[in-house]
């Protein structure tokens, strides 16, 4: 069985509530019920995790490193200054997938930069939660080659 974490940044504990229009109307919870869901028939076990605070993900992404096969990573405003968590993923030496609801290329200027797209297999941006979906079957691709 492998294991994929599956990291949720800032503010992601309030999908459902915040802008729907960015982010969908699921929730956070639904949407791991839809990575389940979806995963069920794998051989794929998923190590989820979210906080509001950087240095929290680092800490769980180095507990369960040794576990783990893959990340997905939704890594919410930290994708625009996260450095220190860039370091700490690079070091896992893990293929990653990184998630985005909205399409963040086209939202406000600040949003444009992505510090993590250089070090991840694939940036899915803008499909809601069917990005997770995506990032699943991408990842359990890559896995299997």
């Amino acid at each position: 069985m492998k294991k994929i974490i599956v990291i949720n940044g800032p503010n992601l504990n309030n999908l459902g509530n915040r802008s729907p229009k960015h982010y969908g109307k699921l929730t956070l919870d639904k949407i791991i019920y839809l990575m389940r869901k979806h995963s069920e028939n794998t051989n794929i076990k998923f190590l989820f995790y979210q906080s509001n605070h950087e240095g929290r993900i680092i800490d769980f992404i180095q507990k369960k490193v040794k576990e783990a096969s893959g990340i997905i990573i939704n890594p919410g405003a930290l994708t625009h200054y996260g450095y220190s968590l860039k370091d700490a993923l690079i070091d896992t030496n893990l293929p990653i997938v990184e998630v985005h609801l909205s399409e963040i290329k086209n939202r406000e200027k600040f949003r444009k930069l992505d510090i993590f797209e250089d070090i991840v297999i694939s940036v899915i941006s803008g499909l809601k939660e069917d990005g997770y979906l995506k990032a699943i079957d991408l990842l359990i691709s890559y896995l299997n080659k």
